[in-house]
């Protein structure tokens, strides 16, 4: 009497376990690449819109799509297609113009043929001064636990967009700047932080950002960290974790 063999059926069990794994991936990949792409905030240039320890979801089709929507720029597109407009006030990520390989995460302040000034630490767009109202302070610590205050002010841009931003110092390096007249199809994009960030205007570093570089607006935060906790210590999220932070829309 002869037995049969598991054998076949142990190939097939391993062949759909690898075909749900790839599928799975082809999924994945699907959806950063078209959908939505998780980014993890690596620096206080937003703060305290988006704070170190903050991942969100980048909707990648809000602006459409250009070669930098892509995995390493792979798709040889020209400029964009399916192209929708940035607005005044969208948090979004581009690719430093520098070298089109670090990405960034900033406000669009200045829109193609705007004039953008600094001046006393007041933002003027078009020759008009931004409304900025005092609120109260944004409250942090620093590695040794000492309370950090930072004066914190809400701004109104022309469209109606209002956001908080924070002005350490009142007579700042960047408090005070040149007019920056934003080219044809570029933008102009400054953090929230305004003491501490590398944004439009470093011209030598970030300067005004070509439509193209964009890679999407950020949209939700699906999970905050303390900026000095591992997030694969799980066992210390109950503390750690910034339970009031997830699902924030932006």
């Amino acid at each position: 009497m002869s037995v049969a063999s598991d054998k076949p059926a142990k190939q097939g069990g391993l062949f759909e376990t690898v075909k749900v794994v790839v599928q799975a991936l082809l999924i994945a990949l699907v959806i950063r690449t078209f959908l939505f792409q998780p980014f993890n905030i690596p620096s206080g240039s937003m703060m305290d819109t988006l704070l170190i320890g903050d991942y969100l979801f980048v909707n990648k089709y809000s602006y459409g799509y250009s070669r930098y929507s892509f995995p390493f720029g792979i798709v040889p597109l020209s400029g964009r297609v399916m192209e929708s407009e940035p607005e005044r006030g969208d948090v979004a990520v581009f690719k430093l113009p520098a070298d089109n390989s670090t990405d960034f995460i900033k406000r669009v302040i200045g829109l193609p043929g705007d004039k953008i000034q600094m001046i006393d630490g007041v933002l003027h767009i078009n020759g008009e001064a931004i409304a900025k109202e005092r609120i109260d302070d944004f409250v942090d610590t620093d590695p040794s636990g000492n309370e950090i205050r930072i004066p914190r002010f809400v701004e109104t841009l022309p469209n109606g967009v209002s956001y908080q931003v924070l002005d350490a110092d009142p007579d700042g390096f960047w408090d005070n700047t040149r007019v920056y007249e934003v080219p044809a199809g570029h933008y102009f994009m400054m953090g929230d932080n305004r003491d501490n960030s590398s944004d439009s205007r470093v011209l030598s570093y970030v300067g005004y950002v070509p439509f193209e570089n964009f890679v999407g607006r950020a949209s939700i935060i699906f999970f905050s960290i303390k900026d000095e906790a591992p997030v694969w210590q799980i066992w210390r999220w109950p503390w750690d974790v910034r339970w009031n932070r997830i699902f924030d829309t932006l």
